[in-house]
């Protein structure tokens, strides 16, 4: 298994600053990214590899989150303590929902159709009715919150805590913290999970930890090269992909023996990546050149 580099991409320039998360509409090959620096979200055509649509109006755009049978886009702008919701298909703003006042982290219940926002000034984590913009329930968390998403497994949304180091799991069903899991390295960031009830969390501490996400147990850990961001797993190759900004690198991490299998140098401050499992492509977001970087997962 290897990543192979395809092409690049380029993307409206900005003077200072970069992106942040994205997502892929898996159905278009779209891929929906949070430009930060420029207020905006980037639309990029992955059938053509090309940038396709800018949408305006996203101060500080972060999190970014695609439910995919819904056709739906979710992207944080917490520059504005709102949330845009986009149609996949279109790409038009359908509505905005007020939140904040910092919203980031994103997950959705695919199950209830229910949003959660985590937001990183009042540490707490909305729910709400992303059709209507009607608040369903707060939770107040334990620290401030990172990456987030929803487990449908086990019927949880998981939440990364950066301190206390931990991740924090919301019950839908009680609407309630039903445990706060912790974890052994500082600083929980990155977050994504494999089939079997385990989740991966990319620490500050330039570790990768491994935890069962049922009895709390953590199952394995391994150091990275430097502290990550935005991770992402692939179910079909059995390999986790981290992006760490500083000194610019990828690190593919084989999950079955929990350790580094590939590192490939990207661009420093290229912090953040989106996987299409559909075309098992990797998209890499360089903050320098204004580009992405796309490779191809070889099997």
């Amino acid at each position: 298994m290897a990543l192979k580099f395809r092409n690049y991409i380029d993307l409206p320039s900005h003077d200072s600053g970069g992106f942040d998360h994205a997502d892929i509409h898996l159905s278009s090959g779209k891929v929906f990214l949070a430009h930060t620096a420029n207020g905006t979200v980037e639309i990029i055509n992955g059938l053509k590899n090309c940038h396709l649509a800018t949408i305006r109006g996203c101060p500080e755009a972060s999190g970014v989150l695609c439910a995919q049978s819904e056709n739906l886009i979710f992207v944080a702008s917490r520059g504005k303590g709102k949330v845009l919701v986009i149609d996949a298909n279109s790409n038009n703003v359908l509505r905005e929902l007020k939140v904040g006042p910092k919203p980031n982290g994103l997950a959705w219940d695919s199950v209830r159709k229910q949003l959660l926002v985590a937001d990183t000034e009042k540490y707490q984590a909305m729910i709400l009715d992303p059709y209507s913009g009607e608040y369903l329930y707060t939770i107040i968390l334990p620290g401030r919150p990172r990456w987030c998403t929803y487990d449908k497994r086990s019927d949880l949304f998981l939440v990364n805590i950066r301190d206390p180091p931990g991740l924090s799991l919301i019950e839908p069903k009680t609407r309630s913290q039903k445990n706060f899991l912790s974890v052994s390295a500082l600083g929980p960031h990155g977050l994504d999970l494999d089939s079997v009830g385990h989740a991966f969390i990319a620490c500050d501490a330039k570790k990768l930890v491994l935890i069962d996400i049922e009895n709390g147990r953590e199952i394995s850990s391994v150091s990275i090269g430097g502290e990550p961001d935005v991770i992402w797993y692939n179910k079909s190759m059995i390999r986790l992909y981290c992006a760490i900004g500083k000194p610019g690198i990828i690190e593919a991490i084989d999950s079955k023996e929990f350790s580094i299998s590939e590192r490939i140098k990207t661009e420093e401050g290229a912090h953040t990546l989106a996987f299409n499992s559909n075309m098992q492509l990797l998209y890499v977001f360089l903050p320098k050149s204004c580009r992405v970087a796309v490779y191809e997962e070889t099997g």
